[in-house]
């Protein structure tokens, strides 16, 4: 008994039921029948057939209460089978809200020691502001005579290379919904940089400068960057006049750091008038223009303003076009706005054309294993299971994931098997009791090496697909390699980017003659501030 299965004991409760019923019904007949053989018949008459009817109905009614609790048993056994079932289930949420757990606790770790960094940049910043005002001050009684007479020189526009495809686009991939809250952080360096100067060079005088402000703003240190941007567009303009192109590119700059302080009003006057520049000087089909208007709608796409922007956004997929042609990989980055534009405003039929159009331009001229065409199978994901098509957002899913594991570790195989092939394996063999095989543990090692932040947000967006279909093992796979890809490579990139803001301060300092060390001391700081507006060609 102690090795049936729970199907074989409910088999057995109702072979049981129906035998007893059948037993009963059989007995029904004969007790009928005896009644009517000894019916008018005298007490003293016929007394065996009496006894047998006795015995009849007393088996008949033991009959009964054995179907009655066999039918109790059967409720029993079933209400069994439900409450382990949950008990299941609720083990399953235990585990995820235990992952999830560990997960906060790392974020908590990570918000603390920026927490601690930001506090001891507080002093630093307090002195540079001291040091700005003193500047300001400077400025303020300097005469026409101290103004740089360098030519500033329009060396026309830049040719297209690989950082003029760093434009800035719309919103994160690891996100599943695209809203206003997705705009809230500050501009990468190499973003802000590519969508205030794409298609026109910068002239030397003006890029050591250019290129601090980015790095403050990128930081968040607006208090450092808008001073030096306002600084350098008052000298522009008395060397170069208004309507300069120069003077263009700072303006975009400078609406930018505003943008990300969410002053939109601020930030949508100065691309405006950016624009209006950029028009006159440039021509009105010059990539610098369509730069512009890209950044007028993602201003707009932060206002939620989606209607707004579309207009803008296709103004300067024309632009692309015309000038590089319908295939280039400019064209497919405005195409991937435009789509996120439309998704927003729920148009999901251009949204897919503009999508797959993308994915095309993407892997014919930069190759399927380009980090855009990952991304943008990732956004058509998304715009597939808002529309409830989750079988296509499945097969892209496990298509990313492909690409990426053939790429680091050769064709796929038995031996060699994708991470969501492990997990939906798993999924099929939960029943068996069994934990993670050598082999699936290695696959789950080799999946936590890619260091690749769309391939992280596919394993999540692809776990939460599965929660969502039943399939919580093969859900938790993914989710738990997600959590230890992010462990892994998180200190990476965090010791990376410190030692990228190291070396641009320190060639900054070599710039002006002087050391990173010096310039965060309290002492000399007055020197070295006027060394540096000296380098950069704005005091005499």
């Amino acid at each position: 008994m102690s090795n049936m299965s729970q199907d074989d004991v409910t088999t057995g409760l109702r072979t049981v039921q129906q035998g007893l019923e059948a037993l009963r019904e059989e007995h029904s007949t004969i007790s009928n029948t005896l009644e009517t053989s000894v019916k008018g018949v005298k007490d003293d008459e016929a007394p065996l057939p009496k006894q047998k009817l006795t015995q009849i109905n007393d088996n008949l009614d033991k009959l009964m209460c054995g179907v009655d609790e066999t039918s109790m048993m059967l409720m029993v056994f079933q209400l069994t089978q439900g409450m382990d079932a949950q008990h299941q289930k609720y083990q399953a949420q235990r585990r995820r809200l235990c992952q999830e757990n560990a997960w906060l606790r790392d974020e908590l770790s990570s918000t603390q020691i920026k927490l601690q960094a930001s506090e001891q940049m507080v002093a630093q910043l307090e002195e540079e502001n001291k040091h700005l005002k003193y500047m300001a001050s400077i400025k303020q009684f300097d005469d026409g005579a101290q103004a740089d007479t360098k030519t500033v020189v329009d060396s026309g526009p830049q040719p297209v290379t690989s950082e003029t495809l760093q434009e800035l686009g719309f919103g994160p991939e690891d996100e599943e919904d695209l809203n206003t809250s997705q705009f809230a952080q500050p501009t990468p360096a190499h973003s802000m940089a590519a969508s205030a100067a794409v298609g026109y060079e910068i002239p030397a005088r003006l890029r050591t400068l250019h290129n601090l402000v980015i790095q403050y703003a990128s930081q968040g240190r607006y208090e450092v960057a808008v001073p030096l941007c306002k600084q350098a567009l008052e000298d522009l303009e008395k060397t170069s006049g208004h309507d300069h192109p120069d003077v263009a590119t700072m303006l975009n700059i400078l609406a930018l750091v505003y943008r990300d302080q969410n002053k939109y009003k601020e930030a949508a006057n100065l691309l405006n008038e950016a624009l209006s520049i950029r028009e006159k000087c440039l021509g009105e089909s010059h990539p610098a223009v369509a730069a512009t208007l890209n950044n007028l709608a993602v201003l707009f796409g932060k206002r939620g303003k989606f209607k707004d922007a579309e207009p803008l956004c296709k103004r300067a997929l024309e632009i692309r076009e015309k000038v590089f042609g319908d295939d280039h990989p400019d064209v497919a980055k405005q195409l991937n706005n435009l789509a996120l534009l439309c998704q927003n405003q729920g148009k999901y039929e251009e949204v897919e054309k503009y999508y797959k159009r993308a994915l095309e331009i993407y892997e014919s001229k930069l190759g399927p294993d380009d980090l855009n065409v990952a991304k943008t199978k990732n956004n058509l994901s998304s715009a597939y299971l808002k529309q409830g098509k989750y079988k296509e957002a499945e097969d892209l899913y496990k298509q990313i994931l492909t690409r990426a594991h053939e790429k680091e570790y050769g064709q796929v195989s038995g031996d060699n098997k994708t991470i969501w092939q492990i997990a939906e394996d798993r999924e099929e063999n939960k029943h068996k009791g069994e934990g993670a095989t050598a082999n699936e543990q290695a696959g789950w090692a080799k999946a936590a090496k890619v260091d690749n932040p769309t391939v992280t947000t596919t394993l999540k967006n692809l776990g939460a697909l599965y929660r969502r279909q039943g399939k919580y093992e093969a859900a938790e796979t993914l989710e738990d390699v997600a959590l230890r890809a992010k462990k892994q490579h998180e200190p990476l990139r965090s010791a990376a980017l410190g030692g990228v803001d190291e070396m641009s301060q320190s060639m900054m300092a070599s710039t002006i003659g002087g050391s990173r060390s010096s310039m965060t001391t309290s002492t000399s700081q007055t020197g070295l501030k006027n060394k540096l507006m000296n380098a950069l060609g704005f005091n005499s």
